[in-house]
């Protein structure tokens, strides 16, 4: 494994700015990507999903998957599939295997993913969203970091 690359560090100032950041993160994921999300309850992780998803053109709703652990997700004019997985109630790295994802045909996202894919993949991104836990502030630190050499030259 090579990295972590620090691709980004941006404060993100509401629900919309961070529907936008998944758009514009969308734009370089391709089958085989892997996206990793960590954050606490609240911080954004669906609301990013959900821009990941409506840039990517998915069919359907992205919901949070926490009670299913993952939903696929058909794309608009793609071959391949969007897979949106809640690693929260799960209890290691076999119990996310036995969900069978196509990780090489796919483009996946896993909320509460740190530290449950060893050995899945050589490459993938973190995206790490911190929020103001006073509440007084809807602002999110977000820092996205590369592992492996397919985000070594890559910037958001």
């Amino acid at each position: 494994m090579s990295g972590p690359y620090l691709l980004a560090e941006l404060q993100v100032p509401d629900e919309d700015a961070m529907h936008q950041l998944g758009a514009r993160i969308a734009s370089e994921l391709r089958a085989g990507d892997l996206v990793i999300l960590v954050g606490p309850l609240g911080a954004g992780k669906t609301t990013f999903t959900r821009g990941v998803g409506q840039a990517l053109g998915v069919v359907g709703n992205v919901s949070s998957p926490t009670f299913v652990i993952a939903r696929t997700h058909h794309m608009e004019n793609r071959e391949e599939l969007f897979v949106h997985a809640d690693a929260y109630r799960l209890g290691s790295v076999a119990e996310l295997d036995d969900l069978d994802i196509d990780f090489a045909n796919s483009i996946v996202l896993v909320e509460w993913g740190k530290g449950m894919l060893d050995g899945v993949a050589s490459n993938w991104l973190e995206i790490e969203i911190e929020r103001d836990h006073s509440g007084e502030s809807e602002v999110r630190q977000v820092r996205v970091s590369g592992f492996g050499e397919r985000w070594k030259s890559v910037s958001f």
